[in-house]
C-alpha cells in the first residue's frame, strides 16, 4: 500500500528527526562514558554514570524505536519497498543491530547508575562495565553513521527479489538498476560481510549472556 504524499512527507520528517536525534543523543552518551572512565574526580564519574541512565532510557531508547518504526513504515509505504534495494535492507539491519545492543545494555547501565548513587561509590568501581560501555557506544556510533551514509548516498544495487519485482511490473525506468544487478556490486559484498559479523556478535551476546548487572565488575 502506497502512502499519500502528505503522509509520506510526515513519516519521512519523523524518521529523519528520530534518526538524527538518536545519533546526537548517542554522541552525548559517548561523552558521558568517556568522562566516567577517564576522570579521576569521583563526583564527575558519579554524575556521568547517573546521566547515562536517564539518557539511555528516556532519550536514546524512544528515539531508536521511533527510528526503526518510521523506517519500516517509509519502506513499506513507498515504492522503494523493504527488500528491493540493498541499501534499504542493510540500513534496516544496521538499525536493528544498534537497537538490539542498546536493549542488551539498558540493564547494566541502570545497575551502574544504582551503584553510582551509593555513598560508598568510588571512581575505581565497575571500571570493566564502564569500559564496556565506551566500546559498545563507540561501535554504535559507527553503525549509525554507516546507516546515515547509506540513506544519503543510496548506492545502486537491487536484490534478486527487487529485480524480479521490477520485471514483473514491467517498469521501463528500471533499466539502469537492472543492469547494475547482473553482478553483485563490491560495496554490497563489503557491507554484507560487516552486517553478518555484527549480527553474529549480537547473537553471541544473546546466547552467551554475560551482559547483565555485575557482569563487568
Amino acid at each position: 500500500m502506497t502512502m499519500s504524499a502528505p503522509l509520506r512527507k510526515l513519516t519521512l520528517t519523523a524518521h529523519v528527526t528520530a534518526s538524527v536525534g538518536w545519533l546526537g543523543a548517542l554522541a552525548v552518551f559517548f561523552a558521558h562514558t568517556l568522562a566516567s572512565m577517564i576522570s579521576q574526580d569521583e563526583q564527575m564519574v558519579r554524575a556521568a554514570s547517573l546521566a547515562m541512565d536517564l539518557t539511555a532510557w528516556f532519550v536514546i531508547l524512544p528515539l531508536s524505536l521511533a527510528s526503526l518504526t518510521t523506517g519500516l513504515i517509509q519502506a513499506l509505504g513507498t515504492a522503494w519497498g523493504l527488500f528491493r534495494h540493498y541499501w534499504i535492507l542493510f540500513k534496516l539491519l544496521l538499525t536493528a543491530v544498534a537497537t538490539g545492543v542498546l536493549l542488551l545494555k539498558l540493564q547494566p547501565i541502570s545497575y551502574l547508575a544504582d551503584v553510582a548513587a551509593e555513598a560508598t561509590f568510588s571512581s575505581a568501581d565497575l571500571i570493566g562495565l564502564r569500559t564496556s560501555l565506551v566500546v559498545h557506544t563507540g561501535g554504535g556510533l559507527l553503525v549509525l553513521l554507516a546507516a546515515v551514509t547509506l540513506a544519503v548516498y543510496k548506492p545502486r544495487g537491487m536484490t534478486r527479489y527487487g529485480v524480479r519485482k521490477q520485471r514483473e511490473q514491467g517498469n521501463a525506468r528500471a533499466g539502469s538498476d537492472l543492469g547494475s544487478t547482473t553482478s553483485t556490486p563490491l560495496w554490497v559484498k563489503v557491507f554484507g560481510g560487516i552486517v553478518i559479523v555484527l549480527i553474529l556478535i549480537v547473537g553471541a551476546m544473546l546466547l552467551g549472556g554475560g551482559h547483565g548487572p555485575g557482569a563487568h565488575d
